[in-house]
């Protein structure tokens, strides 16, 4: 089973949330209609996806999500932009 870390924006970049799903598609859907209206995604529109990377173990999935949320945000706009340096989002990317 795969497991997703993944990191939304809001439409300006100013407002990041991470995140750990073990469907990614699914979830960022979640996100971007706002399943839950009082979650922090939902407060602040905070729905493009903007990185994501997997694995097979639930664990480390877990404890990668955990490092991320403790890093500055300098270094979070690093990691997002080794990926997507134009911050675009990447979800219908991810649609088959």
């Amino acid at each position: 089973m795969q497991y997703y870390v993944y990191i939304l924006s809001s439409a300006t970049n100013v407002t990041i949330y991470t995140g750990v799903t073990k469907d990614l598609i699914r979830r960022v859907y979640e996100h971007k209609h706002n399943f839950d209206p009082n979650s922090f995604t939902a407060r602040y529109s905070v729905h493009k996806l903007v990185y994501f990377e997997e694995t097979t173990d639930v664990r480390s999935a877990i404890e990668r999500e955990k490092q991320i949320k403790s890093w500055s945000r300098k270094k979070k706009n690093q990691l997002i932009e080794t990926m997507n340096p134009m911050w675009e989002d990447l979800y219908d990317k991810l649609l088959p």
